[in-house]
Formats: C-alpha cells, structure tokens, sequence
C-alpha cells in the first residue's frame, strides 16, 4: 500500500464483532461556551485583511469573491486566530490557508518583516493523491508549493529542503504521519521566519468520536506546539456539533473564530432506489453480494444503472464496497459501451495516477471505485454519484455526493438499496473488534515491554509484530493504543525511530565529515561503519559511546541528506511511549483496565453499527433527505426550508422501502465444513471470520483466506456463526 493511501481493502486484516449489546462510553462533556452548532456573532477585522485577501483572490485564483464563510475564516487567520472552518465538500476549503500563505509576504512589508522571515505554512493532509493535486494547481498558478511524501526521490527532498532554508517555499504538505518523524520535526522547527500557519485537513479525523478517528491526528495538536506554530485552522466538511467541539478543544479555538455552512446544495438531486434481490440459492444471493452477475439482484441492478446512465450522460463515480466489485463493474460497463475504469486501493501508483488524470481530462467517463478515490478530487463537471453499496456513514455519504455538480449545474446523486449493501455493512462496521484472547495477550505484551522501566522512561515496541503475533489489525491496534493512552493514561506516544539508519555517501563526504569537528559530526564519523556499499550507522550505540542526544545526531544525519553529503534510508519504525504512571502488576489491576478497555472497543463497534443505521434511516426515512443530511450536522437548509423539492421523498412522497436480507439458517453441516479445514480451537471469533469471509493477520498467515471454506457463510447471520463456534471451542 502507498504511503498514506486508504486502505479500501475491507476484507484485509479486519477482526470480526461478537455483537453484545454494551453501552457506548459516555461521551466527554461538551464545552460550556463553544457551540459550533450556533452561529457566533461576526467579529470585525481590520479591512487591510480584506482587500489583500480579495486582491489575492482575483490574481491568483481567478475569482471575483469570496463564496460562503471564506472570508471570515481568512481575515480571521491574517488576525493571528485559531480557526475553525465547517464547509462542504467542493466549498473551497484550501482557499482558506492557501490565501493567507501568499499573504504573509506582502503583509510583512507593511510591518516591516523581511522577506527572508516570510516563513513557512504546513498543511497536514491524509492522502498523497490529494497533495499532488493541490501542489499541481498551485505550481501552475505560480505558488511555491511542494509535499514530503514517499513518491519523492532523495534528490527531490533535498531540493525542498534547500527551498525552505532560502525561505522561497510557501506551502509544505505532508502527512499527519510526517509529524512523527523525528527527523523532520527537528527539521521543520528551525525554518527561517518559523511556522506561520499550520492547516489541519480533514480535521474530523482528530476526534475520538468522529467518524474517521484516526490516532495520529491526535499528535498535530502536540506538534502545533513543537514548531511554535503562530496560527492554526482546521477544515472539515463532515463536522458534528460534537466532532467541532473536540477539535475547538484540541486546538484552542474560541466560539467567534469557528465559520461553518450548510451542506445543502441546491443543484444536488437526491435520489434513492430499493432493488429487491430473487428467491434464489444462497449461492446465488453470495454472488450478488460480491458484484457477480446470475440470476439475482446484481443483473436487476445493472440494468437499473445502465438507463440510469443512458439517461443522465456526463462524468460519473460510482461507489462499490470491494475492490473486485470496481473491477468488474468497470468490465461490464464497458462491455456496454461506456467509457468506464476502476480504481481501487489495490492497483499499483502508476496506474491510479494515469486513471485519475485520464477522468480528470474528460479521457475516462466513469470511474468504479472504492473509497480510494475522490478525496481532493476537484472536477466542477461531475453529474452523477451512484452509490452501488451501502455509505458506512451519513458523513461519507456526504462527502462523495459534493463532489458532484461544482460547476452549479443540475447533477444527480442515486443510491441503489440491495440485500448486497446489509453484508457490506455488517463487514466495514464490525470488522474492527479483536477477539477478547487476542487483546488480552496484547495488553499483557505491552505490559511486559515497559516493565522494569520508571515514570519517565521509554519503552518501545513493533506495531506490526504484535499486530501479527496478536492478530489485530493496524488501524484498531493504533486506536487501542489511543485508548490506553487518552482514558487510562498509562503512557505517551513520542517520536517513531527507526531500528536502521544506513546511508550511501557522495564524493563529498569524507572531504566534509573529517572536517567536521561539532560533536555530533565526530559522532557520524566514528560510528558510521562501510560495509560495501552502505554505512550503517547505530544511532544508539553513538549517542551511549558519546552522551550526545539522539536529536543531535539524527540532526546531523538530516543535515547531511538535506545538502547531498549522503542519501540517507531508514526501516524498521519502532513505536516509542514514555510511562507517564505506575502500571499494573496485579491480576486484578490489569483485569480491570483490561475489561474496560474491551467495553471501549465493542462501544466503538455499536458507534459504527449505529452511523449504517443513520445512512439507512436518511434513505428511507419520511422526511426530505436534503433537509436529515442538514440536520445530521446540526444545521438546516436555507430560509427555514423543510423540503429541498426535488429528492425522492419530495418528489414522490413514499418513503423508500428498506430491501429483505435473506439469510440461511446455520446448521451443525455447515459448521462441521469449517472445522475440517483448520485445527483451529481456541478463537471461535477467529472461525467465524472465516465462515463470514473477512481477513485477519493470523488468517492470512494460516492461508485460510485461500482455502474454499473462506466466505462459505457469508449468507448466514454473524452472531449465529459465533454462537456456534463459541460451543465448539468451549
């Protein structure tokens, strides 16, 4: 998987639920004087901020004004303030940090800064697609713009860094998990002029009850403080009133600096259908629920979508739940005669990128796709949304129809409800959860790890050796960490290192190390050991032979890299925590955070479960879908409207009729084929991952996911499957 990508592969490594029905924990309290729900009272600015703002706008992005709350949230950020920005997808959320980059230059001759002190805006993004996009559209308008990521060459890297020592880059993106990196926090804290503004994209992702928690988003916060960031916003379209609080909390913005829009847009049609699936084998319902055509509801579907395209031509996404599901949708459609591709998180960089550029270029009509594709996607033609699988939730649904109609004309976003869309569901919602054996032993690993050690001290550890030894995936791995961390408050996640540091040195190398007489420099030459082509160099070994601080020394190595002494490569992140308190000893103490800890996580799960709930109810809910997605996000639609007048509960008054799951009742026969394709006995959630069809580290390193029992049961209930494999393993 590339670097920051999605992984949409949602059958790769998830862990299956055990559905009890346990509480939600309950939720922080809600600030008692931000309430991002209610519009603040405007604040008044000075008008210099405006005018540079708007001159700015018009020479170089071609606009006469301003649109929504862009204005406020500008002057607001050229003020020195916090800021938070609520805007809908395709609103113009990157003008809000992009103007005031450009901005600060001529705003400092006015205070007489010097030019050199212009300094630097970061903008934390989650994905590298996206940033070559923003970079791309910057670079044509003539702004210095650039992104860190893994697509960059070693010559490519230094060139950036030589641009933000001569304080000519204005904008750096790069990934939240950039900010990790030890190497370029010291880097990045030193920069000429220093951090003027820190951009948090996708800001939701730092609340622990958003929709797309995402553990290191957690740390931008701690980073803002590192590098002395003087200003910070932080943009979403996705937003809750709880979700807002979080992140006006996290990063210190006030009520009066939070500026937000409805995500209602009034040339969006929305529109859903209820495709019923035949009586037929479970077979054939299977092969429904994986895009396969038969005798089932996939053929009802293609036919529903075929006139559906006919009718409504025009550069079009369609999102499916699977990866083989973008694939062969892209197959048959062509086989139609539409200009269709897939893109999924599977294919190789190369081609996503020749894909993405071809839709882009009006090349490629359609694109099938997973979740991979979309984000930061700025095409203003894009007429139709077709959700062929149910949205996990009401903000991804969100999300993927704003990206339709951005040129203001009429487009149409359709949502087809098949017995397919309830199995998804269940896979995306409840995938996350470990068994109970597994994160008891991981606990108990973690424990083991950091024992012997002090409050203060460090200890580390390999994610991706527990997620393999323990059979969790990464993403609930990073969130029990999280946890452990925020509502136990046992350690604090610092910088990553890597286990290896090796370099390849130039012609100038020795010439410049031997002259080196800083500490640190002394400490490189004597420590780095040629072994053929490469220097390995021990970093820690160094810094105990010499009492010099890792810092001093990873500094130096970033210094040699940046000016083109060594190419630098590292491996093997190693995970660091500093114990903040004593940690459990006894049975009891660990039983204790342990049953909690695993409460929290089935929480998050019925959290999930209830957000496919939410999708289900806007789609065949008795009331104007445009009017439920507003109200989601605690606002409504304009004028007090209570009907948008054009979305399939307007226009046909009948609220859309849930589609049947059909299910087949689970029997000892089919239970026994199971149990002879594995000695299997001690996870019984483990066995019915198998039975269901969903991947986990230890499956696929038994090779069950390859065996034809793999998915067998994928037309049962989940919660029958486990009950009787929990008998069997009993």
């Amino acid at each position: 998987m590339d670097e920051f990508d999605l992984d949409d592969d949602v059958f790769d490594g998830l862990d299956e639920s055990d559905l009890q029905e346990l509480e939600r924990p309950a939720k922080r309290q809600k600030s008692s004087h931000i309430d991002p729900a209610t519009p603040a009272a405007p604040v008044a600015h000075d008008p210099r901020y405006l005018t540079l703002a708007k001159k700015l706008l018009a020479e170089k992005f071609g606009y006469a004004d301003f649109r929504h709350e862009q204005a406020g949230a500008i002057q607001s950020l050229l003020a020195g303030n916090n800021t938070l920005a609520i805007f809908p997808t395709g609103a113009g959320k990157s003008l809000c940090y992009q103007i005031p980059a450009i901005a600060f230059p001529e705003l400092d001759r006015t205070e007489g800064r010097a030019p050199e002190n212009a300094g630097l805006t970061i903008v934390v993004s989650p994905l590298i697609a996206l940033m070559k996009d923003q970079v791309d559209a910057l670079q044509k308008r003539g702004i210095s713009a650039d992104s860190i990521d893994s697509t960059k060459t070693w010559e490519q890297q230094r060139e950036i860094y030589a641009k933000i020592r001569r304080s000519e880059l204005r904008i750096l993106y790069c990934a939240p998990e950039r900010l990790n990196n030890e190497g370029f926090v010291i880097s990045i804290r030193d920069v000429p002029g220093g951090i003027r503004l820190l951009a948090v994209d996708e800001a939701h992702c730092v609340s622990e009850w958003g929709h797309s928690f995402r553990p290191d988003y957690l740390k931008v916060a701690r980073f803002v403080d590192e590098v002395k960031a003087e200003r910070v916003v932080c943009l979403t379209a996705t937003a809750t009133p709880q979700v807002a609080q979080d992140i006006c909390k996290a990063f210190k913005i006030e009520e009066a600096c939070v500026y937000k829009t409805s995500p209602y847009r009034p040339n969006l049609e929305l529109h859903a259908r209820s495709i019923e699936g035949d009586d037929g084998s479970a077979n054939e319902i299977l092969d429904a629920m994986l895009g396969f055509t038969g005798k089932t509801e996939a053929d009802k579907r293609f036919g529903e979508l075929f006139a559906f395209l006919r009718a409504n031509p025009g550069p079009t996404l369609i999102y499916v739940g699977l990866q083989n599901q973008a694939e062969i949708h892209a197959s048959v459609l062509s086989e139609q005669g539409f200009s269709a591709a897939a893109f999924h998180g599977g294919m190789k960089t190369e081609d996503k990128a020749r894909i993405q550029e071809d839709f882009m270029a009006s090349r490629i009509q359609i694109i099938c796709a997973t979740i991979a594709f979309g984000m930061g996607i700025d095409k203003p033609d894009i007429r139709n949304i077709v959700h062929w699988d149910l949205s996990n939730t009401v903000e991804e649904y969100s999300q993927q129809i704003g990206r339709a109609g951005r040129d203001g004309k009429p487009s149409r976003c359709m949502f087809y409800l098949a017995p397919s869309a309830f199995y998804l569901r269940e896979v995306f919602a409840r995938g996350d959860l470990p068994s109970r054996p597994s994160l008891k032993a991981l606990f108990q690993d973690i424990l083991n790890q950091a024992r012997g050690r002090a409050v203060g001290d460090v200890f580390k550890v390999s994610h991706w050796h527990q997620g393999k030894e323990f059979d969790i995936r990464d993403s609930p791995l990073s969130v029990i960490y999280a946890t452990l961390e925020l509502r136990f408050g046992l350690f604090r996640a610092t910088t990553p290192e890597y286990s290896s540091y090796k370099f390849e040195a130039s012609k100038s190398y020795f010439p410049v190390i031997k002259n080196d007489e800083t500490p640190a420099g002394k400490a490189v030459f004597s420590h780095a050991k040629k072994k053929v082509k490469f220097h390995d160099m021990d970093v820690n070994a160094a810094c105990k032979a010499t009492g010099l601080n890792r810092n001093d020394i990873i500094g130096k190595l970033n210094k040699l890299n940046e000016l083109g002494h060594i190419k630098l490569m590292t491996k093997g992140i190693e995970h660091r925590y500093v114990i903040k308190k004593k940690l459990p000893e006894t049975e009891s103490e660990i039983n204790a955070i342990l049953d909690k800890l695993y409460v929290d996580m089935v929480g998050r799960e019925n959290d999930a479960v209830s957000r496919g709930r939410e999708v289900m109810d806007l789609i065949t809910g008795r009331k104007c879908f445009a009017l439920q997605l507003a109200e989601h996000f605690g606002m409504g639609l304009p004028d007090g409207k209570l009907k948008c007048g054009h979305c399939t509960y307007c226009i046909t008054g009948i609220p859309v009729k849930p589609p049947r799951r059909p299910l087949t009742h689970t029997t000892t026969a089919s239970i026994r084929g199971v149990l002879k394709a594995t000695t299997v006995r001690d996870d019984p959630r483990l066995l019915a991952r198998v039975a269901f069809g969903i991947r986990s580290p230890r499956i696929s390193q038994l090779k069950l996911d390859k065996s034809n029992v793999f998915r067998s049961l994928a037309h049962h209930d989940f919660e029958a499957l486990l009950r009787e494999f929990t008998k069997v393993c009993n």
